[in-house]
């Protein structure tokens, strides 16, 4: 296929935090909103004069001084990010807001308050606790939660009117609307984009700030539109990839490699549900709307009633099917708690109960030697073959 325009810019920006779209954003006034979890609405960290940055630290292999701090027997994802604040990669920002998602998740963020490795005033850090149940009770107990985090945006002068939090939904929306459509493309035969691309379109639209990244992804979704695809579908097999953090393009690039293309992305940084429209219905106010929203898209494994647990796999096996998948692969950072649990449950529903294969893995936070994944993947992508010939 004819390379996108866009391409090369956007792996670019992938390369570091402070991006490009990030310093001219600063130097238009607007104050950078530091979060590392759905579980905090990134539609109120996208407020006028306010852009949310999703934090990754891009290129970091060894984090030796976080270690020190948080052992390394802790997940390597906030080890990383520890380790660049530390370096200074997170010195553009004006806040970090965080969220008590799993015990070294908390331990990260209270570090950004006891090292201040942050360099920049004002520079403000608040840890939300976030609920465990998708019921009324917990809605109302994450409306008290999140009514701080807008009480921290008041006190850095951002504006959290009714009006302001309906123009955040309505700019989330519009990402939504053109982020929705190019994942739509891949539910065809022979799609026009590869997993690869997509997973980098999907995470500049959370690293960089909408204002500026938004007609980017609306001309790169133009030129889908009408992009050609192969004359033959590249791939042996369709997958869906689910789990943790997968915030590495280069993660996506090595399952396609070996055969597989990623056609749905179930993990946190991925499609879904990020991408969702929000809807603010009857009666409800917009900061109402964004709450419930919230809460009734996440699908996060830290959920542990049943309505949550059958949510999760109800929405896998419905990804599933409507993007034509061939089989699964699940799979969890390193040392986490939450996904190590779900790993093992949701393949054991996939696999057993409802007859889709399934692959586990267990990661690293930079990939690194890929030896041994690549011949795991390999050998699933042969037996979802065999599977097809035996069908």
């Amino acid at each position: 296929m004819k390379d996108l325009k866009h391409l090369i810019y956007f792996e670019n920006l992938l390369q570091e935090a402070n991006n490009e779209l990030v310093q001219k954003a600063i130097a238009d006034g607007d104050k950078a909103l530091g979060y590392n979890c759905y579980y905090l609405p990134e539609v109120l960290l996208n407020l006028p004069g306010s852009f949310s940055s999703r934090l990754r630290a891009p290129n970091c292999t060894s984090p030796d001084v976080a270690t020190y701090y948080m052992t390394n027997r802790n997940c390597p994802y906030v080890r990383s990010i520890l380790e660049r604040a530390i370096e200074g990669g997170y010195n553009y920002l004006n806040a970090l807001f965080g969220v008590e998602a799993c015990s070294t998740m908390e331990r990260m963020e209270e570090h950004f308050e006891l090292l201040h490795p942050v360099e920049n005033h004002p520079f403000v850090t608040h840890i939300i606790d976030a609920p465990i149940k998708g019921d009324s009770t917990n809605l109302d107990y994450y409306k008290v939660e999140l009514k701080e985090i807008l009480n921290c945006l008041k006190d850095l002068g951002i504006d959290t009117s009714e009006a302001a939090m309906k123009k955040a939904i309505e700019d989330h929306n519009e990402i939504s609307a053109i982020m929705q459509e190019i994942s739509d493309m891949r539910k065809a035969d022979n799609p026009v984009i590869t997993g690869y691309e997509f997973h980098v379109i999907q995470l500049v639209s959370q690293v960089c700030p909408h204002k500026y990244i938004k007609p980017y992804l609306q001309e790169t979704l133009e030129e889908l539109r009408k992009r050609a695809p192969e004359k033959e579908f590249p791939f042996r097999v369709r997958v869906v990839l689910y789990g943790s953090e997968v915030d590495d393009p280069e993660f996506t690039k090595l399952i396609e490699t070996c055969g597989a293309m990623v056609v749905a992305d179930r993990y946190c940084f991925g499609m879904f549900p990020s991408r969702e429209t929000i809807e603010i219905k009857a009666g409800e106010t917009a900061f109402d709307a964004i709450a419930r929203h919230y809460l009734e898209t996440n699908l996060c494994a830290r959920f542990m009633d049943p309505a949550k647990i059958d949510q999760r796999h109800d929405f896998l096996e419905n990804l599933a099917k409507e993007f034509n998948a061939d089989g699964i692969i699940i799979q969890n950072m390193k040392f986490c708690e939450f996904w190590s649990y779900e790993k093992v449950l949701a393949s054991h529903i996939m696999i057993n109960e409802l007859n889709i294969p399934s692959c586990t893995i267990e990661k690293e936070y930079a990939i690194g030697s890929v030896g041994q994944l690549r011949t795991r993947f390999q050998a699933f992508v042969e037996s979802l073959e065999i599977k097809k010939i035996n069908s």
